[in-house]
């Protein structure tokens, strides 16, 4: 069977255990592909945190799936991204295990998100940060560019949060 929703996928946890993403169900969540030695990764990481700190107790989620395809920018296991991100940034955010979000053997979730938002021009993620907005119904909101900081996802977030199920 097809999936319809994000709740419909299992992935790994940061320990390697699987997950649910049912666990997120009712939630608003940002689906993003991480790099800890990205030159976006200061402002992303600073601006998530932001982000929980001000929606955490609305429903917001950041789940984080590092991913070394762009540049070989997250070369460190998943036990140093989350040291690394805990020391430099004060910031925990959920992390998945590394995965690939491009190519045959691309994680069936990132298919799925970009079967649901395309790219522009191309589907294919196409660097590091690249965020996807899930409502709290399990579907794609919107796809935001690596470029696009997340403060200025603020006002998304924000319908996002007040929508109905």
């Amino acid at each position: 069977m097809a999936a319809s929703t994000v709740y419909d996928f299992t992935v790994k946890n940061a320990k390697g255990e699987d997950t649910s993403l049912k666990n997120y169900q009712g939630k608003v969540a940002i689906i993003v592909n991480v790099a800890s030695q990205c030159g976006l990764t200061n402002s992303n990481y600073n601006q998530f945190k932001e982000l929980l700190d001000q929606y955490k107790k609305d429903g917001l989620e950041v789940l984080a799936f590092p991913c070394n395809q762009f540049g070989g920018q997250e070369p460190s296991c998943e036990i140093d991204i989350a040291a690394f991100v805990a020391d430099k940034f004060k910031f925990e955010p959920t992390l998945f295990q590394k995965i690939n979000v491009n190519g045959d053997d691309a994680d069936p979730l990132y298919k799925f998100l970009k079967q649901e938002k395309g790219g522009f021009l191309v589907d294919a993620i196409k660097w590091n940060f690249t965020k996807f907005l899930i409502g709290r119904d399990g579907h794609v909101i919107k796809r935001y560019s690596p470029t696009t900081e997340p403060k200025d996802m603020k006002k998304d977030i924000e319908a996002a949060l007040q929508a109905k199920l």
